[in-house]
């Protein structure tokens, strides 16, 4: 019933979602700009498991594209803490690493919804 529980774009989401959480708890950086990164975190994997119970290929490929979009969203509140000093290089390039991985397996998912 619940398909998206065993896809591996849903598992990775899941991960890179649990690592921003988790980057967050030993972090500080100030309350907004932690709370919109974890909402963005969140949202890449709702957004798979939500369009996942959709029924027409245009309704699932609008939460995909949501889903992708939120990835970008995260990479760019983590570019704007690198400037900021309140995270390495070395951080932020497996960030970068594991979203573009997520984003490019998305980016497949749209375009086999594409009409």
């Amino acid at each position: 019933m619940f398909s998206f529980l065993k896809f591996n774009v849903y598992e990775k989401a899941k991960a890179f979602n649990h690592r921003v959480r988790k980057f967050l708890l030993n972090s500080r950086i100030d309350f907004p700009t932690q709370d919109q990164l974890r909402r963005a975190s969140l949202s890449v994997q709702l957004n798979i498991a939500e369009g996942s119970g959709r029924f027409t290929k245009k309704d699932r490929r609008r939460f995909f594209i949501m889903s992708r979009s939120s990835i970008f969203e995260c990479i760019s509140i983590l570019d704007t803490l690198k400037e900021e000093g309140s995270i390495g290089d070395k951080q932020f390039d497996s960030f970068v690493e594991d979203a573009d991985e997520l984003s490019k397996i998305i980016y497949k998912m749209i375009k086999n919804l594409s009409i």
